[in-house]
């Protein structure tokens, strides 16, 4: 069985910023993981948020078709996605919702006879996290030697595109021969990605992709907390320095509930996904595209610098 291990715990609340700093550092170094708490997100919030994703993954399979994903929003099947291309099984055993930047009106909800306050639940969570991710990525620059306003100043956090996915993992499915799995093996493709679990374990980590055999180790949940992992963008900014580790969850013996957040996506794949959608004149998708490599050009070439700079004052 693999080993279970334990990251840094960032506490967002402790006043000693360049301490907290240091544990991000080490923690996207050695994992590209690291536990976060004192978020300001209440734990009765993320309660609700749970409670409110099972009601509609309850929801019979037809009430749930009707807001199939279009626009990257809206509910995606049982076995329709596989993060690792490379199976020949028929996908991921899990469902998932997912719940865009709330300004562009592209969302889809359930209706509020159906499912009460299910919106407005969504709605609070995703600004809430939102805030709490501005306030990580000040500490995420300063563990990278930058101001802490960094990320702000180049431009990276215009108007984010900043995506929520509920994820039920079923633990009834019938049983086969070939391996299945929640989420096959993937790293992230944004910045960072935040995750709440419901406690029920699955998730594991693979330090050392290029290594075979690949040693997979358990990502034990802790209660109250954030999981953090770094994204393939950040990995690039940072040459390296930081981590996008592979991960993947195992099909769970129970349901499992998790709740995940990947904002900040300023890619041109992502942005002219979203203008494309939108329906707006396609002269926007040509400024739109230099935008985003501005922002990706500055960031990566401030990032480098800085690491160039402290390699050479050890």
């Amino acid at each position: 069985m693999p080993d279970a291990l334990q990251f840094p715990i960032i506490d967002l609340s402790f006043p000693d910023r360049f301490s907290i700093a240091n544990l991000i550092r080490q923690g996207c170094v050695d994992h590209g993981f690291f536990y976060l708490e004192n978020h300001g997100v209440d734990e009765e919030l993320i309660s609700k948020v749970f409670e409110q994703s099972s009601n509609f993954f309850s929801l019979p399979i037809e009430e749930k078709m009707k807001l199939v994903r279009k626009n990257h929003r809206g509910y995606t099947a049982l076995y329709a996605e596989k993060l690792d291309t490379t199976l020949t099984t028929e996908g991921d055993s899990k469902e998932s919702f997912y719940i865009g930047p709330l300004a562009d009106d592209l969302n889809q909800w359930p209706l509020e006879e159906d499912l009460p306050s299910w919106r407005s639940t969504m709605e609070t969570y995703h600004q809430k996290l939102l805030s709490a991710v501005t306030k990580l990525l000040s500490l995420i620059a300063l563990s990278l030697k930058l101001e802490e306003d960094f990320f702000e100043k180049v431009g990276a956090l215009i108007e984010p595109l900043a995506f929520i996915r509920l994820l039920h993992y079923p633990g009834d499915l019938n049983s086969s021969s070939e391996e299945i799995f929640g989420a096959s093996a993937h790293s992230d493709y944004g910045m960072v990605t935040l995750l709440v679990t419901d406690g029920v374990p699955g998730l594991q980590i693979c330090r050392e992709k290029s290594k075979q055999p690949q040693v997979w180790e358990d990502v034990p949940s802790m209660s109250g907390a954030f999981i953090v992992n770094i994204g393939d963008m950040m990995e690039r900014w940072t040459n390296g320095l930081f981590r996008s580790t592979l991960h993947r969850v195992l099909q769970p013996r129970q349901d499992r509930y998790s709740v995940m957040i990947q904002p900040f996506l300023f890619t041109c794949s992502v942005i002219s996904c979203v203008i494309c959608s939108w329906g707006r004149k396609i002269e926007m998708l040509h400024s739109l595209q230099i935008l985003a490599k501005t922002v990706l050009w500055n960031v990566w070439k401030a990032v480098a610098l800085s690491l160039v700079h402290q390699d050479s004052h050890p």
